[in-house]
């Protein structure tokens, strides 16, 4: 796996920022800026250190999938490591085989830095081959989302 790294800045203080992120006052707020990934991205669980947390969407044939991932840490305002273990296909779990192999246990790490009321996130993730030229496409037009919803 390669590691990618993104940033964006956003004029808004971290704790606005950090609770849009998650979407943990309201999921909206999540899943509007991941709709560039997917137009039907959610999640299922929370946001809990040491949760289990489901990433899901529907494909074109309206079938549900997605990553079984934990919630590896959660400081509130500073960090969030996600790790991803295993494919949702179908409603099923998939956590071992030629499927999840190449990429088990990759990262998706969130990092906010605020100063005067500007935060800078930082996502460090972990992408195999095939993906990075998906996600250093998409990655900077969601965070531009996210700093679009963060501003309002």
């Amino acid at each position: 796996m390669k590691k990618l790294q993104f940033k964006v800045r956003i004029k808004a203080h971290v704790n606005k920022v950090y609770a849009f992120m998650p979407g943990l006052e309201t999921k909206s707020t999540y899943e509007q800026w991941t709709a560039l990934f997917n137009p039907t991205s959610t999640y299922e669980g929370n946001w809990t250190q040491g949760n289990k947390i489901l990433f899901v969407g529907f494909n074109e044939k309206g079938e549900k999938g997605g990553m079984v991932s934990k919630i590896a840490e959660n400081i509130p305002n500073q960090f969030v490591s996600i790790q991803h273990y295993g494919l949702l296909k179908d409603d099923k779990e998939i956590t071992e085989g030629p499927e999840v192999e190449q990429w088990a246990n990759g990262f998706e790490n969130y990092t906010f830095e605020e100063d005067n009321g500007v935060t800078t996130v930082i996502v460090d993730l972990d992408a195999t081959d095939d993906l990075l030229d998906y996600m250093n496409q998409t990655y900077p037009m969601a965070l531009e989302k996210l700093k679009e919803l963060c501003e309002k």
